[in-house]
């Protein structure tokens, strides 16, 4: 590992940082083991075996395994059950072979469903937990070990109960270390002297923690730190004594049924706590990589079956030692390995020396860890985010709290799942009425899941569509029908819907649902439907639409159906004479269907007598009812003939373009030539406006000469068979400012109606 340049470079770094988090660790894992039931070194034999296996094999780059806060209650439990621990040794194995098993199952892909609101929630917890369960060991009230972490403790005391006691039983020294310490931390991002120093803060933390109470023991009295203040591991001479420690699993024990019972309850919250915590630790890494899960899991399971052979308590990642690790700056997992070798030297070698620091020191560092955890911006985050979001969160971060780490991640689980299948069964389905050329339809679109018990939903949304209604059940977005949705929906098409003249139509239904797609409705101008309206009601289709392409709610169109439908022949409903700019596609604009209307692009919007020969056909043959003039804002070709007014030179010599004149001497006429030198000389918003102010003067004079140009158009408006009208189309908001004319009204009557609807 070390050979790979990435690694060598980072190595010193990862060093420093796996001396902080063995430290931390030592009190920690003797706490867990303590609390758990188990003898104190079992915890420390955990903490060496997951730093060493686990750091090798995990693909996690910052997580820190140990003894799990989280596994002491199923550690008691099992204890219990099985009446000595050298059988609890035995479950132990065997869980770590059912962890082997789920790795190489891959179940690691649980871990996708967690929601991040839950994951969240856990570091916040965490972090408050640290905050409240280190406040007493920071101010030297040491009564429960490191590691207890359980709201309600061994001493039947609970978090806050705890703090009526810390009133009658600080300890001076503790606490003057404590503090110092605490300070030391908080301010050290405040000095940059500190933050240039090659060695991590905490550590010098440790070392200011021994030379204090080195101090203090010689002012003597309370001040002292001793005994249970300090970090306490058994006295070990060296590896023979250390040996001498392990312990042996039962393997006699292998036909109680109970030890299988046993191994999987802790493989099962094991696993459970891996796959959470590691997801939270990854959101802690500031390089924000990704661990495999399943490979945690495969990790896990070899760690907690060397455990459980040699005598050490299970293990996962544990959220506070690995936030530890990252803010001490690890890049790599040579900081996990080199912590747990750290552990196994120094356990064997310096016990000694580890028992002359001061738990409070220690408090410190983990207090930090927790108000980086439970930052109030991160709550802030998720209040502003969404209820969805926030509850959960909310009710994970209460839970954990409260009860442990797992109960209070299952509570905040459950409270996620029952908000998406709250939100799944209120709202199963989105209705929109559309407006389509042939009338309205009711657009029903299904969730993504559409089980049984949304069926009374969708049974009273299909009763509640009126008679004689297009109806569309769009299921393009679902992966999941249950069949009794689906018969639901088969008898509503084959049976209900004929006797109240409703047609149905399908979309995006699969193959094995054993229901057709087929588009009923008529979603493009037929014969029938051109010959039903009148100019001001197209009009009104083209405003319609330009809303709909505004807002995102474009209509459902099946387009291949189109296709064939529109191959036999045209029925325009308008005319549109645009710019050939890119951004001015009229049939997305207007959100309509293909051949819905006869679209002219030409640069500027301008006429020419070709350009008129297609608005007579278009009008006069194909049976157009409108011709709509759009001109839009910051238009080239308007602002080339604004600039090119008050120039000496002539279009083709300014630009290159050989036929450009023809457009741009067109588009002069709507120019004030008197006020050309002014516009191109003013600030460029102002100088925007003014062009677009043109571009507004050449639509409307391009709709007088259409009339004064085409006596067929002119004949056509005068009879009151079409209609003119003007636009400007803004291409910073897609809105369409419409100008209208006397001439649409004359001939339409009603300018504001709208296309049939179905019959109520």
């Amino acid at each position: 590992m070390t050979e790979h340049p990435a690694l060598r470079a980072a190595m010193p770094r990862d060093l420093l940082a796996g001396l902080v988090v063995f430290l931390v660790s030592v009190p920690l894992c003797l706490g867990v083991a303590l609390v758990s039931g188990a003898p104190p070194m079992a915890g420390v034999l955990s903490g060496i075996i997951a730093g060493i296996v686990a750091g090798i094999v995990s693909g996690s780059h910052t997580s820190i395994s140990g003894p799990a806060a989280g596994l002491t209650a199923v550690l008691i439990a099992q204890l219990a059950v099985l009446r000595s621990y050298e059988t609890m040794l035995l479950a132990v194995v065997l869980a770590g072979l059912f962890q082997l098993g789920l790795g190489i199952a891959r179940a690691g892909f649980f871990s996708a469903f967690f929601p991040t609101s839950v994951i969240k929630g856990l570091l916040a917890a965490v972090g408050i937990i640290l905050i409240l369960k280190q406040i007493p060991h920071v101010l030297g009230h040491d009564t429960d070990p490191e590691g207890e972490m359980s709201f309600r403790q061994p001493d039947r005391e609970t978090t806050f109960s705890e703090f009526g006691e810390l009133i009658n039983d600080m300890h001076p020294g503790a606490a003057l270390i404590g503090v110092v310490s605490f300070l030391l931390l908080i301010f050290a991002d405040r000095f940059r002297s500190l933050k240039r120093l090659p060695v991590p803060v905490p550590l010098l933390v440790v070392v200011l923690g021994v030379v204090l109470n080195m101090i203090l023991k010689s002012v003597g009295g309370r001040w002292a730190v001793t005994g249970n203040h300090l970090v306490q591991l058994p006295p070990i001479s060296g590896i023979s004594d250390f040996a001498g420690l392990l312990r042996w699993p039962d393997f006699s024990q292998l036909s109680n049924p109970a030890v299988y019972l046993a191994g999987l309850t802790i493989a099962a919250v094991a696993s459970l706590e891996s796959l959470l915590h590691l997801q939270a630790i990854d959101q802690l890494d500031r390089r924000k990589r990704q661990s495999p899960p399943s490979r945690e899991l495969l990790a896990q399971g070899l760690t907690n079956l060397i455990c459980g052979l040699v005598g050490a308590i299970p293990v996962t990642p544990v959220i506070a030692t690995s936030s530890i690790n990252i803010n001490a700056g690890s890049q790599t997992r040579m900081a996990a390995v080199s912590h747990g070798l750290f552990l196994l030297i120094s356990v064997a070698f310096l016990s000694s020396w580890l028992n002359l620091i001061p738990l409070s020191c220690l408090a410190a560092i983990l207090l930090v860890t927790g108000i980086k955890l439970a930052e109030p911006e991160l709550f802030r985050r998720m209040w502003q985010s969404s209820r969805s979001q926030f509850i959960p969160f909310a009710a994970t971060v209460v839970s954990i709290v409260l009860t442990d780490l797992l109960i209070g991640a299952l509570i905040g689980l459950t409270v996620s799942i029952s908000a998406i299948l709250r939100s799944n069964l209120r709202r199963p389905l989105n209705r929109i009425v559309e407006k389509h050329l042939g009338g309205e339809v009711w657009h029903i679109e299904l969730a993504n899941q559409v089980s049984f018990l949304n069926r009374a939903v969708i049974d009273q949304a299909l009763h509640e569509v009126p008679r004689g209604c297009h109806l569309l059940l769009d299921a393009r977005s679902t992966v999941y029908v249950d069949e009794d949705v689906l018969t639901l929906i088969r008898d509503f098409k084959e049976k209900i819907a004929p006797v109240r003249g409703i047609q149905v139509s399908l979309l995006g239904f699969r193959e094995r649902y054993q229901l057709e797609d087929q588009i009923q409705f008529v979603d493009y101008s037929s014969r029938d439907i051109q010959s039903q309206l009148k100019p001001g009601e197209v009009l009104q289709v083209l405003k319609d639409g330009n809303e709909r392409f505004r807002t995102g709610r474009q209509l459902t169109r099946d387009l291949s159906r189109q296709i064939s439908n529109t191959a036999q022949g045209q029925f325009p409903l308008a005319v549109v004479l645009s710019c050939i700019d890119s951004r001015t596609p009229a049939e997305l604009i207007f959100d309509l269907g293909l051949g819905d209307i006869f679209n002219i692009r030409i640069a500027g919007n301008v006429i020419s007598p070709k350009v008129l020969a297609s608005m007579e056909y278009g009008c006069a043959e194909a049976g157009a009812k409108l011709i709509l003039v759009m001109g839009h804002t910051r238009c080239g070709a308007v602002t080339a003939a604004v600039s090119l007014a008050c120039s000496d030179q002539t279009p083709a010599e300014a630009t290159g373009c050989q036929h450009l004149a023809h457009i741009v001497d067109d588009i002069r006429q709507a120019t004030d030539l008197s006020q050309c030198r002014r516009i191109m000389d003013s600030p460029a918003d102002e100088r925007i406006a003014q062009v677009d102010e043109v571009a507004k003067r050449n639509v409307r004079r391009v709709m007088v000469e259409i009339l004064q140009q085409s006596e067929t158009l002119a004949r056509l408006v005068a009879d009151g068979r079409i209609g003119i009208a003007g636009g400007i189309y803004d291409v910073g908001t897609g809105t369409i400012e419409f100008l209208h004319d006397r001439t649409v009204d004359a001939a339409s009557g009603a300018a504001d109606a709208s296309a049939p609807s179905c019959n109520a």
